[in-house]
Formats: structure tokens, sequence, C-alpha cells
């Protein structure tokens, strides 16, 4: 006898990147620099973002420490503190941090980014720190799952929590929940002021949802019961 599939709530991380930036508006590759803040577009994608999850019991909000995420999270989780973590961050793009989009397309590395990311190293700068793309793929990863192993081990199975951050870092945590890796990177889009759903589990991150712009999201955090959540069910979903 084929019975419904039921469902419960277990930890989910909801990760959100940044509205849009005075940065973005001026196509420029912001990195670390400070006192890059939200735009008037920005700070309404943060005001949706605070509706959407309105709905939903989030028990903790970790943002990277840059100014356009803070401004982000204290628009969108008004009455919840968000902590500051810089393994969240925005990739250390080196002596690329302040140039802009159309120049820097026309670079060499450009390519290798694009074509094949898991070897893209952004060059060195006195002023601001560069690191690879597998370098900061391989810091946001770890940090969403230190933190989420954190989060649990509080709050339990139940717990929804937030991390506010940056394009290329929720590309990579994307990338690895689907077994891309750094080198299908740049398959992923994440817009600014978007959502992106992420299950933790012990043997694999699953993708819930990604880049998604409006809609409920209470249904991205309920999993089914009736086998671990980080498996697949076979042949679909069954509700």
């Amino acid at each position: 006898m084929t019975t419904r599939l039921e469902w419960c709530i277990v930890a989910i991380v909801l990760l959100l990147r940044h509205g849009h930036s005075t940065a973005n508006a001026a196509g420029i590759l912001a990195g670390w620099t400070d006192g890059v803040g939200l735009t008037d577009t920005g700070r309404g994608q943060a005001e949706r973002l605070a509706a959407r999850l309105a709905t939903l019991p989030v028990v903790r909000a970790v943002t990277s420490p840059l100014q356009r995420c803070r401004e982000t999270v204290e628009a969108a989780l008004p009455t919840l503190t968000a902590t500051a973590d810089d393994r969240l961050g925005e990739c250390h793009y080196g002596a690329w941090t302040g140039r802009h989009l159309v120049e820097a397309a026309k670079d060499p590395l450009w390519r290798t980014i694009q074509d094949d990311p898991a070897l893209a190293t952004f060059p060195a700068s006195e002023q601001f720190r560069a690191e690879s793309l597998g370098e900061m793929a391989q810091r946001v990863v770890g940090g969403v799952r230190a933190l989420d192993a954190e989060v649990e081990a509080e709050h339990g199975r139940g717990a929804v929590w937030v991390a506010v951050s940056h394009g290329d870092p929720i590309k990579a945590v994307v990338a690895e929940a689907v077994g891309a890796g750094v080198a299908g990177l740049q398959r992923v889009r994440v817009d600014p002021g978007t959502v992106t759903a992420v299950h933790v589990t012990a043997r694999r991150m699953v993708l819930l949802a990604s880049n998604t712009a409006e809609g409920d999201l209470a249904s991205l955090v309920a999993l089914p019961v009736h086998h671990d959540a980080g498996d697949s069910t076979v042949g679909g979903a069954a509700d």
C-alpha cells in the first residue's frame, strides 16, 4: 500500500545575497572596499526579503562584515541581531579590487575565471588581500558547514538560520551542493536581494532553491521523514 510522504521541519540555511549596492550601480568590483552600501533599489530588495522571512522562525543570522551585507540583514531581519563572520565575506580580489568590470573583462585572467575558475587566482596588491576562487570557496563552504553545525547543536533539527553574503561566495555554496565544485562556479547565477536555500547534511549539501527573488519560503524548510534528509526521493519529490 502506498502512503503519502510525511514531512517535517529540519535545519536549513537561507543564503541571502546583499541588495543592490553602490558598486553594483557603478559596475565596479567592490571586494573588501569600505563604504559600499545599498542603493535605493537595494534597500527595497532588503525590505522585500523582510516580508519573505517574516513567517519563518529564524534562530540566527550571520553576515559578512561588509557594509552592504550588514545593511541588508538589518532591514531583512530587524528584530534579530546578526553576528559578523569573515568566512562569509566577499572574495579577496587583490589588485582587481575597485576595478571596473568592463575593463576587467579585457584582462586574460577574465577568461580563466569564466572557463576554468578552479585555476583562477587574483593578483596581489599592497592594499588588498588576494586569494584564488578555490581558496574563497573552501573558506565559505567550510564556514557554512561549521556555522550550520553550531546552529543545529544549539537549536536542534528544527532550526532555520540565515547567512548574508555575496555573489561569488553563495555561488560557491551552490556549486558545492550540486557536486560541481569550483569548476562549476560560473554555471550558477545569484542576483542581488535573492534567497538561496541549502540543507547541510552529514553526507552532502542539498540545494533546495537558488536565486529566488519572490515567493513563500515556508515550503523550502520542509523535508521528508521516511528517509535521510540528505537523500533524494527516488523518482522525484512525492508532494
